[in-house]
């Protein structure tokens, strides 16, 4: 076994007790169905935590895409100052994680996997996903393949990639999308779910580019004050 500057690693999705994972960020790696996934969760401190935990997806790894990217690390920011543990990690072949690249259909695996070792580490807490560009795509391919209570579409890559196959997600589901763009077509992407029935919540950011330059405080309060109503109780009440 190589070694790993990772502060926990769990070889499998047997439940740990909950102490191990501190608020803060807790660097770990998870069990992928190519191999391990360098990955970080974040929680919030144990009085404010709801039992809900948010897996976010980063965007493409063949055009520089990583958990640490700024607009999916402002995402699981979001969500941790609900009081909701978030879980960012890299897809195969990024950073530490080990695999190779594998053109959407292996990194939807990847989700699935992480979403399973979240339900192991914390049982009973609802499974919501949230993904950007890239990750907005497989967090949706995700999505068809095992139930989430809610789901978060950033800058979804309609005209980039294969949704022929696309399914409506049957949960809440809201997308936020900038309208000026330079990645992904936000014309394609009102064209699209103008079709969809029923409707995605849409959020139009003007003047914001793909990566939401100097507009990252903003798309954390977004987030915040649509879920805000949908957060569940805090543990233990």
């Amino acid at each position: 076994m190589r070694a790993f500057s990772y502060s926990l690693v769990v070889e499998s999705a047997v439940s740990l007790p909950a102490e191990t994972f501190a608020p803060g960020e807790t660097r770990c790696e998870l069990p992928g169905p190519a191999g391990r996934l360098e990955a970080v969760l974040m929680r919030p401190e144990r009085s404010e935590e709801r039992p809900a935990l948010v897996v976010c997806c980063h965007p493409h790894p063949q055009h520089g895409g990583t958990m640490t990217n700024k607009v999916i690390h402002s995402v699981a920011k979001a969500f941790t100052g609900l009081g909701l543990p978030s879980l960012r990690f890299n897809f195969r072949g990024t950073g530490l994680s080990e695999g190779a690249w594998d053109e959407g259909r292996g990194e939807t695996e990847d989700i699935l996997a992480a979403l399973a070792w979240a339900e192991a580490q914390f049982p009973g807490y609802e499974q919501w996903l949230a993904g950007f560009s890239f990750g907005a795509y497989t967090s949706l391919l995700a999505a068809a393949r095992r139930p989430v209570r809610q789901i978060l579409s950033v800058a979804p890559p309609v005209h980039r990639f294969d949704f022929s196959d696309f399914q409506r997600p049957a949960c809440p589901w809201l997308v936020i999308m900038p309208e000026a763009d330079e990645v992904v077509s936000p014309a394609a992407v009102f064209a699209w779910l103008d079709d969809m029935t029923p409707p995605a919540k849409l959020v139009r950011y003007p003047d914001t580019g793909h990566f939401f330059h100097g507009k990252l405080i903003a798309l954390r309060e977004t987030i915040a004050s649509h879920y805000a109503a949908a957060v569940p109780a805090r543990v233990g009440r």
